[in-house]
């Protein structure tokens, strides 16, 4: 707890330390979980006098990016608690070769404003906005061009334009990056509701294991088997709960629209009504980086209360844009999870590997070989058709709602 004060007191120029009258920690840690770092961030202002008051002292306004809005959002509701704003050169250069923030403690990804304006310079306080919304202001102590190349080959394994977080570092992010503190003002507004830390660790139970599922796509009937079987893990308590925490921002191209996704997770909560299940949505913009984002996913969720993180196979993986190759292999993700989790203090829950059967269901691929069953089989490619050429979805792949969902928005 010393420990923790101490940083708290503590003014830095990169975005960790909590600031005194920016942080807090709160009575609502529902379930057994710390936030990372000890503090659970909140940057919001609610008084308008003081928004008002933060909005007049600003000499520059910035439309925000769709993937920066995320950022700013997580930064300020405590998703990237013990991030106060975003990272300095230090922080960041830390970030990209160590996995760690300055004093050590484990980040696996850095959380960077980009920019081309060469006006911008140290000392400029930023309004930062969503087309007519201000969301935030931003103080900037430093502006630094980031060494892009060893970023994209420490965080995503390779520095190859093939691989889409490389094409988005290099190709859609800025010359400079800016680092600085970040008071926010309003959420950003979006077609699905992402509500803070603070709000979901109210909702959870208390005292209980909190297993986090994350997932980018809509959830089908094998998802929905592999989330509530996690309860069933030895290492998840009796009384544990599912938290299904879906990212609603940009993924990577061809990925269906986070306002689609959103609609398709409504309609399945409504259908299954599981007591053991609870909903929630991040805004959070994928990286696709492997095993570094397992790492990323799980901090952000231990943010939001979670003991415990699920994590499938080949998670945040991609494939090569020319060959189709992949670029991680189906269980390093899992690995670095495992390896990673007690020092970050998640626990994870490596993802049955199942199938479905025409004589048991869903069971796992070791005992449909071991007794000589037949696995039922539906690509993704043929799923798409079958959505478009409006053919029947078999419901042992997906359900009736979601589909119905998908087929509207084709």
């Amino acid at each position: 707890m010393g420990r923790i004060l101490a940083v708290a007191l503590a003014t830095t120029a990169w975005g960790f330390a909590p600031q005194l009258q920016h942080a807090r920690r709160t009575a609502a840690f529902a379930a057994k979980q710390e936030p990372h770092g000890g503090t659970l961030v909140d940057l919001f202002v609610s008084e308008e006098a003081a928004k008002e008051a933060a909005i007049a002292s600003c000499d520059k306004e910035i439309e925000l990016t769709e993937r920066q809005s995320c950022d700013v959002e997580l930064i300020c509701n405590g998703g990237f608690s013990p991030l106060t704003g975003f990272m300095d050169e230090e922080a960041y250069a830390s970030v990209v070769n160590s996995m760690a923030l300055p004093d050590g403690l484990m980040f696996s990804l850095p959380v960077v404003f980009d920019t081309d304006d060469e006006t911008i310079e140290a000392g400029a306080k930023l309004l930062l906005k969503q087309h007519d919304l201000p969301v935030a202001t931003f103080e900037v102590t430093s502006k630094y061009v980031p060494d892009k190349p060893l970023e994209c080959k420490q965080l995503y394994g390779t520095s190859s334009l093939e691989h889409p977080g490389v094409q988005m570092v290099a190709m859609e992010r800025g010359k400079y990056y800016l680092g600085g503190h970040v008071v926010g003002l309003n959420k950003p507004v979006r077609e699905f509701p992402c509500e803070t830390p603070t709000e979901v660790r109210e909702r959870l139970p208390e005292g209980v294991d909190i297993v986090a599922f994350q997932c980018r796509n809509p959830v089908h009937r094998a998802h929905y088997e592999l989330f509530t079987r996690a309860l069933d893990a030895p290492n998840v308590g009796d009384d544990g709960v599912v938290l299904v925490h879906p990212t609603c921002g940009p993924t990577q191209p061809g990925d269906i629209p986070g306002n689609v996704r959103y609609k398709t997770y409504e309609v399945l909560k409504e259908e299954t009504a599981n007591p053991r299940v609870y909903w929630a949505y991040l805004p959070y913009s994928m990286h696709m980086a492997g095993p570094r984002e397992a790492i990323q996913h799980m901090m952000i969720r231990k943010n939001f209360g979670c003991t415990h993180f699920i994590i499938g196979r080949d998670m945040a993986g991609c494939k090569s844009s020319i060959d189709g190759e992949d670029f991680y292999g189906a269980y390093e993700a899992q690995d670095f999870a495992i390896e990673n989790g007690p020092a970050l203090g998640v626990q994870a829950v490596p993802s049955l590997n199942l199938v479905y059967t025409a004589e048991e269901g869903y069971i796992t691929a070791e005992d449909a070989k071991d007794k000589g069953y037949d696995s039922l089989k539906l690509s993704g490619t043929k799923f798409r058709a079958m959505l478009r050429g409006g053919e029947d979805i078999p419901e042992w792949f997906a359900f009736k709602s979601v589909v119905e969902v998908l087929r509207q928005a084709a």
